[in-house]
């Protein structure tokens, strides 16, 4: 297993037999972001009556370019009486059609003269009138199963009275970190210690990619201890995140840790940041099989591998295809580069200025400065023993996501 692997196959071992976690009701009020587990059918017709676009007045198109009598004034959630032809109705946005009328005219194309309007020639039928299930059709499908609810999504599902919906439970996930030298955040730092870094930010990644994290622990610096808190965390989670300890350091004791208790399927990764990556699998002591997922200790690497792995990960477990793979755009390089046998992932920030996306990247992509993934708006994705100059296409992946 020492050649490395490239990212496509890693994908595939680590998605490889996936299935979705289970199902459970909640509220659409606490629905946000959630993934549905089940379509929705419309209930109603949206909009559920022919309705005015406009302020404005209401008539059959035929009479058109007459002067009119004002019969009646219809406000928004007033029901309308029929109106006789050569008669108009006053209408404002939303209010019901009345029977007999067609067409709205807008208000400011009208003159009144005393109770009567001067409506313009040649007004179209349907002009400035939304029709009756013209959104949505009863009976239609309101949105798939795998969506993620966004604010449009919960919106829509109000438009029809729905009050609870079926979604995904957010798979379980232990996030544990290594290393005797990682201190958290709030605690003095003795010399040859730096804070935690990794914790928070992968906790805030996995949580926005749909993940519950249930068990956040550090693992000893020493064989047992690892291998203990590994399969702990097994049976605290359906997926086991690690930071650190997966290199061929003496003190780095979780490949082998992950090789007693579970398999190892890949290490060492043909990416840059990120090589030394595992994937593998844990034994739960339940009979369970538990996905590993162990990232580099250096913050950037972490950052990268988490949108490359994890996100996918939670997508399949999530059975939502949006989280499967990340929006790509074309962009225009700044700058020049060359890589060696590993793909690299550049962070860069994207100019997009007269129909043009550019790819500025950071002037230092080492795999410690994580200030680089702060400002970052993507990666750039440049292939193995590959020469980039300026103003050559390349291919970026958008951060910018929910």
């Amino acid at each position: 297993m020492s050649e490395l692997q490239s990212v496509e196959a890693a994908l595939a071992a680590l998605l490889e037999g996936v299935v979705a976690v289970d199902a459970e009701i909640v509220g659409c009020a606490q629905a946000s972001r959630r993934v549905l587990a089940d379509e929705v059918i419309a209930r109603l017709d949206v909009p559920p009556f022919h309705n005015s676009a406009m302020d404005g007045y209401a008539l059959h198109h035929a009479d058109a370019g007459q002067r009119l009598p004002i019969v009646q004034r219809i406000a928004a959630g007033v029901s309308p009486q029929p109106i006789m032809r050569g008669t108009c109705a006053r209408i404002f946005t939303g209010a019901e059609l009345p029977q007999g009328a067609d067409c709205v005219v807008m208000q400011e194309k009208v003159e009144v003269v005393g109770d009567a309007a001067d409506i313009p020639a040649q007004v179209p039928a349907d002009n400035n009138v939304r029709h009756r299930g013209s959104d949505v059709a009863a009976g239609a499908v309101l949105l798939e199963a795998g969506h993620r609810l966004d604010a449009a999504a919960l919106g829509h599902l109000a438009s029809q009275g729905v009050v609870e919906v079926a979604v995904r439970r957010r798979p379980r996930v232990a996030l544990l970190n290594s290393g005797d030298e990682i201190v958290e955040p709030g605690r003095p730092l003795a010399a040859g210690q730096i804070y935690n870094t990794n914790r928070p930010m992968l906790k805030e990644l996995l949580e926005r990619f749909g993940a519950e994290v249930t068990f956040i622990a550090t693992m000893p610096d020493d064989a047992e201890g690892t291998r203990a808190m590994l399969a702990l965390a097994a049976d605290q989670a359906e997926v086991v995140v690690t930071t650190g300890g997966v290199s061929v350091g003496e003190e780095d004791h979780v490949k082998n840790a992950i090789e007693e208790i579970g398999r190892l399927d890949l290490w060492r990764l043909a990416l840059k940041p990120g090589k030394p990556l595992a994937l593998g699998r844990l034994d739960a002591s339940d009979g369970r099989e538990v996905r590993f997922v162990g990232l580099p200790g250096n913050p950037v690497s972490s950052f990268v591998a988490a949108w490359l792995f994890l996100r996918p990960l939670m997508g399949a477990l999530l059975a939502c295809p949006a989280l499967a793979t990340l929006p790509t755009l074309s962009a225009r390089a700044d700058f020049s580069t060359r890589t060696g046998p590993r793909r690299h992932y550049m962070r860069v920030a994207l100019n997009m200025a007269q129909g043009e996306v550019t790819a500025h990247a950071f002037p230092d992509q080492g795999s410690g400065v994580l200030s680089s993934c702060v400002k970052a708006d993507a990666l750039a994705v440049v292939p193995a023993n590959a020469q980039v100059s300026p103003g050559d296409r390349i291919d970026c992946l958008w951060l910018r996501v929910d």
